[in-house]
């Protein structure tokens, strides 16, 4: 099985967060075949009940490649032209997955050792995988997530925000709206409020954004709607702090704000020879907490076709991931190696 073979393979297992069982058995037993050629050691890492992280090492980890093996809906099945494989999962993150087990076999082959691989659940949705894996460290001392930054490494990435936004009204007859208090009039004048807050700014990673994602609320067109509800996503550029504070300040007594996840921003190295971007999108690396060495974040693909119906990956993109995952884990290595 080539490069683009096993990516395929790769996108053609449904693995929805909350569903990777399939595709981690598939890792599981790819590596395990891998491992009896090469004297390498592969594990399950539970994380939930049919849920769990596959880590593999050939010797004492000093470079881990990690990336997600979850997936956004909806899937669709893989495909391919002359210059892309097409499919849920290309570039977010299959693909890379492919291209780190490739890297992985030819620096094997060429009499590599003390590097490791692990592919953790549920990044895309509050990064379970990558939290559970913080507790069980092998000594890792550099790791390179794997997202797609286009094949540049990325200097920084921004954390994330999400909450929730409750109002409260009470319940009345439309006909007669006095008697009642609307929650979803309330919600409006909030959602109102937020849109017009200013959001911080960094150097480096920028500004920071705001989506509002759902609204929800009321019982019936003819009843004062006595609750609603949206969700909102910020981009953080900082720990959050000053967001939540403003958002509080914003929000007064038309609503709650209940925190659902913080994931604050991280600023990260870059290698002599290696070209540098800035990404916006949040990863598994604050979760990580640094028990597994210092992070740094790197793959093929564009994030701008992630979570989109036409999701791929060139396939030149891949081959040179191959080779840069390599140069990245030889370079980390000799790193290490006269510090």
């Amino acid at each position: 099985m080539d490069l683009f073979e096993l990516t395929r393979a790769l996108v053609d297992i449904e693995s929805i967060t909350e569903n990777e069982l399939r595709v981690g058995t598939y890792l599981y037993d790819y590596l395990s075949e891998m491992a009896a050629s090469t004297k390498g050691v592969v594990e399950r890492m539970p994380v939930a009940p049919n849920r769990f992280n596959v880590f593999a090492h050939w010797g004492d980890p000093v470079v881990t490649l990690s990336t997600h093996i979850d997936t956004v809906p909806p899937f669709f099945p893989s495909r391919e032209d002359d210059t892309r494989i097409w499919g849920r999962g290309a570039c977010d993150t299959k693909g890379i997955i492919a291209s780190m087990l490739f890297a992985v076999r030819e620096l094997l082959a060429e009499g590599a050792r003390n590097v490791a691989v692990l592919f953790v659940v549920g990044e895309e949705r509050n990064s379970l995988g990558a939290f559970e894996a913080a507790k069980h460290n092998r000594g890792s001392k550099y790791i390179i997530n794997g997202e797609p930054t286009q094949n540049k490494l990325a200097l920084g990435s921004k954390g994330a925000l999400r909450c929730e936004i409750v109002a409260k009204g009470r319940m009345a007859h439309s006909a007669y709206p006095e008697l009642g208090e609307s929650a979803i009039e309330k919600l409006l004048d909030a959602l109102e409020a937020i849109r017009k807050m200013p959001l911080p700014v960094d150097p480096v990673l920028g500004r920071s954004t705001l989506n509002i994602g759902t609204i929800s609320g009321g019982r019936a067109p003819n009843v004062i709607p006595d609750h609603a509800r949206a969700e909102i996503f910020v981009r953080l550029i900082d720990g959050g702090d000053s967001t939540r504070e403003a958002l509080r300040q914003v929000l007064g007594r038309k609503a709650e704000m209940q925190e659902v996840l913080a994931v604050p921003a991280v600023l990260l190295g870059s290698l002599p020879g290696f070209e540098t971007d800035v990404v916006s999108f949040t990863t598994d690396i604050p979760a990580f907490g640094g028990s597994w060495g210092t992070p740094f974040l790197y793959g093929p693909g564009s994030i701008l076709l992630a979570h989109t119906s036409e999701e791929h990956v060139p396939k030149q993109d891949l081959v040179n991931a191959v080779q840069t995952y390599k140069r990245l884990v030889k370079t980390l290595g000799s790193m290490h190696a006269t510090n």
